[in-house]
């Protein structure tokens, strides 16, 4: 087993030498740009990562990696343009560069490269990726559905928003972590432990994610704190306040989720007190806790040594410390 940064390094060589310089070069000049603006490349390296825990060379897995990578950066493509969002990771983005066709057509090619790579593996194994990679691809979309559509209801619930971080973000970090374990010929029992490992620790990541954005330090977090907050996102910390909170904070929350910051200054300040007074912001930190905790229970049914299952543990919890 290597140290994470050994995983990142390699996985980065890997994509650099991945350059897309094919015509037409408005195509492909956009797909080029999105894998080179960066980001924590969690997914490959996890996929690296399970394939030595089951005794493999990662090498063997870097395609694997790969297109876990490349249907990532697809999918924030689309989403970028679902959310007319103007920056990815502090550049522009695709749509903003260039303009809406083609991100979406560029988004479009890179689903289909992200299938292309499993074609470097046996039959049996591209088999294997294939059918986890279209449940996952199919999950992702339906994720993104369900948050579109919360939205514009004022119903949702804590159980469908779990659900919802569960296909968006979660199932790809389980699918990261099976992909490498399918690539390693892992048992199929090893196989589904360690996706229901890397689900469980994508939820507890998100989890993470809602809780730095309205808590998080700005120096470290990487993107404007309290972004959920002004965009009125339903997170877990907004449907845990008002399941916890009186009649008067409720309708205060919900009044406050109504209107633009430009109409209330201390906007993001209030809301983030009535997360911590009605104790939602507490409750959310035990969540990622509990979704951790039932992360690392699933490790003691995985055919490995204790020594990795340590490894795993530690990058579990180094994942719930960051502050970014």
């Amino acid at each position: 087993m290597q140290h994470i940064q050994f995983y990142q390094e390699a996985f980065l060589k890997y994509l650099n030498d991945f350059k897309v310089e094919r015509q037409p070069a408005s195509l492909y000049q956009p797909i080029q740009y999105i894998l080179d603006l960066g980001g924590k490349r969690l997914r490959p390296v996890l996929t690296l990562m399970t394939a030595e825990i089951f005794n493999c060379d990662y090498k063997k897995s870097l395609d694997a990696a790969l297109s876990i990578e490349v249907f990532h950066n697809f999918s924030l493509i689309h989403d970028d343009i679902m959310d007319d969002a103007p920056l990815r990771r502090g550049k522009e983005t695709v749509h903003e560069k260039w303009d809406i066709n083609t991100g979406i057509l560029s988004g479009d090619a890179m689903l289909i490269m992200a299938y292309q790579l499993f074609e470097n593996y046996d039959a049996k194994t591209f088999q294997a990726l294939a059918k986890l990679f279209s449940k996952t691809a199919l999950e992702v979309c339906e994720g993104q559905q369900y948050d579109m559509d919360f939205e514009t209801r004022d119903d949702v619930t804590i159980e469908e928003y779990l659900k919802m971080i569960e296909y968006k973000t979660a199932v790809l970090v389980g699918a990261a972590m099976k992909m490498g374990a399918i690539v390693a010929e892992a048992s199929e029992k090893d196989q589904q432990s360690i996706y229901q490992f890397g689900k469980n620790l994508g939820i507890a990541f998100q989890l993470q994610d809602d809780y730095l954005d309205a808590f998080g330090d700005p120096k470290t977090f990487g993107k404007q704190v309290g972004g959920d907050i002004i965009e009125n996102k339903k997170t877990y910390l907004y449907l845990k306040a008002l399941e916890f909170s009186n009649d008067e904070d409720a309708l205060q929350l919900q009044h406050l989720f109504g209107i633009s910051p430009s109409e209330n200054n201390d906007k993001i300040e209030s809301v983030k007190q009535l997360f911590i007074t009605s104790g939602s912001a507490d409750a959310t930190q035990q969540e990622i806790k509990n979704y951790t905790n039932k992360a690392f229970s699933v490790l003691e049914d995985i055919a490995i040594s204790e020594e990795k299952k340590q490894v795993l543990k530690q990058f579990g919890e180094q994942l719930m410390s960051r502050k970014v």
